[in-house]
């Protein structure tokens, strides 16, 4: 046992020096060109070993934090610590929408599968990051000891095993979940799906964050709801203040937010925030759908809660799936549907029927042995350290006045471009020179953040993926050239 759990206590002590040196270049006390504080006097300061302050500042200085000067020492990136954090947006304007983005929202997902784009226009962790080997062999036993349960249904709510170790997970962010909330769904998306369809019809109104994920835009337009949009603070998430605003002159039938890392800020909610979140709504009685699908990816020593752990009226539906932890491909995803939980299941039924049943077996097997909460502390580090080094290298390569996320979770960057930038037309250039995102009017319904882009930061910083960033801040800079200069 203490073998196993020696890796994440050095991973452990390696993020506590990243996190000094980080923190002591935010609050200025360190600056660009100063020399880091030597390897023996940091590893007694800290209680860590010489290896492990040698292991951090390697990894600091592959994210550009920090330079190596031979019989020298290391010496803080004349970049480091200049990089904009995103503003909050201006006030929204308050008024239900109609979503509109059909053949735009169709374009970004056909270049999702083309292997010659940089995947900076996606939301997925690349899978160098995840246990293939490990969930490929959990799969191919399943499917040697089982095969004849690997081909018939599994109807709603699913496996019972795998609704039990989705259900154990919870424990670790202080929730109680019991097997009998769980409903497995295909991915997410369909968790959201049914959610919206169980406590909202066509022409209600569904507050959702500012920016919110394009996938629920693109449900609340195929249901045809209206989406209101919430000011949403790019640190604390939803502001719960403009939501009371809304709910004082109209008649919200739902909400739908992300308060564990939602996509694309990677804003985090305040526990406190939530718990008065779920105490709002249970005064007025609206349901809240939360989408949970970056929770288990966060980069804080403590795993937040979900919001549905305050719930204790049975008003949050809170949705959830492997997509962004572990296997986007197998489909796995769940809801916990509280008082609606008969509904959902119904529908489910009615509408989507099964869900793979050879997948839904392999999962629990994986679950079962332990491996999933050993890969997300590995994901976790891996994720935190790509999205540093993504903001890092953004900073040096886009134009002076961007702006970039500071996430608590995930792997996505939120970028805001200098006044004059065209997501669309930046979009279109890009994609000459091979390189995919996502432009930021897919992010709201009234098209705000023209100016903005969604960058996928979940693949190997390699050769090829640094040039292209590289690119990127040429074709904006060039963009913003000609913007100005018209």
């Amino acid at each position: 046992m203490t073998v196993l759990m020696q890796p994440q206590v050095e991973s452990f002590k390696y993020d506590q020096v990243s996190r000094y040196i980080n923190d002591l270049i935010e609050k200025g006390n360190l600056k660009p060109g100063d020399k880091a504080p030597s390897l023996r006097k940091l590893s007694k300061q800290l209680g860590v070993s010489i290896a492990t302050v040698s292991q951090s500042y390697l990894n600091l200085e592959d994210q550009g934090v920090l330079n190596a000067k031979p019989q020298s020492g290391f010496f803080v990136n004349a970049h480091a610590g200049q990089i904009n954090d995103i503003p909050k947006a201006a006030a929204t304007s308050n008024q239900p929408r109609k979503v509109r983005f059909g053949e735009l929202f169709e374009e970004i997902f056909s270049n999702a599968d083309n292997p010659r784009i940089i995947p900076f226009g996606t939301s997925k962790p690349s899978m160098e990051f995840m246990p293939v080997k490990s969930l490929t062999k959990a799969t191919k036993s399943i499917i040697t000891r089982y095969p004849k349960r690997c081909m018939d249904y599994c109807f709603p709510p699913g496996d019972r095993k795998l609704r039990e170790q989705i259900a154990l997970l919870y424990r670790h962010s202080s929730s109680w979940v019991s097997a009998e909330d769980v409903i497995i769904t295909s991915g997410a998306t369909e968790a959201l799906s049914l959610s919206l369809q169980t406590v909202a019809k066509r022409g209600d109104i569904i507050a959702v964050e500012s920016p919110t994920y394009f996938a629920v835009l693109r449900l609340i337009e195929k249901m045809g709801m209206l989406a209101l949009e919430i000011d949403t603070d790019p640190v604390t998430g939803m502001s719960l203040e403009a939501l009371q605003e809304a709910f004082d002159t109209m008649d919200i039938k739902a909400v739908l937010a992300s308060p564990n890392i939602s996509n694309p800020l990677g804003c985090l909610m305040p526990e406190e925030h939530k718990r008065e979140l779920v105490t709002m709504l249970a005064e007025r009685d609206i349901p809240m759908i939360e989408d949970d699908v970056y929770g288990s990816v966060y980069f804080g020593d403590k795993a937040p809660r979900a919001a549905k752990s305050y719930d204790l009226n049975n008003l949050v539906l809170s949705c959830s799936s492997f997509s962004k932890s572990l296997a986007p491909g197998y489909r796995i995803g769940w809801v916990l549907a509280g008082r609606y939980k008969d509904k959902v299941r119904e529908l489910k039924q009615a509408t989507f029927s099964a869900t793979s049943s050879v997948n839904q077996l392999a999962m629990a097997e994986f679950l079962s042995s332990g491996q999933y909460e050993r890969h997300l502390v590995r994901l976790r580090k891996a994720m935190r350290e790509q999205v540093e080094k993504g903001r890092f290298m953004i900073s040096k390569s886009f134009p002076e006045g961007t702006c970039i996320s500071k996430p608590q979770g995930g792997n996505v960057l939120w970028v805001e471009l200098p006044r004059g930038c065209n997501c669309i037309e930046i979009f279109n250039q890009a994609l000459q020179h091979n390189i995919g995102v996502t432009p930021g009017i897919l992010f709201s319904a009234t098209r705000r953040f023209k100016n903005y882009l969604r960058i996928n930061c979940g693949f190997p910083w390699d050769e090829a993926n640094e040039t292209a960033i590289a690119t990127l801040g040429k074709v904006v800079a060039d963009a913003l050239a000609e913007s100005n200069a018209g």
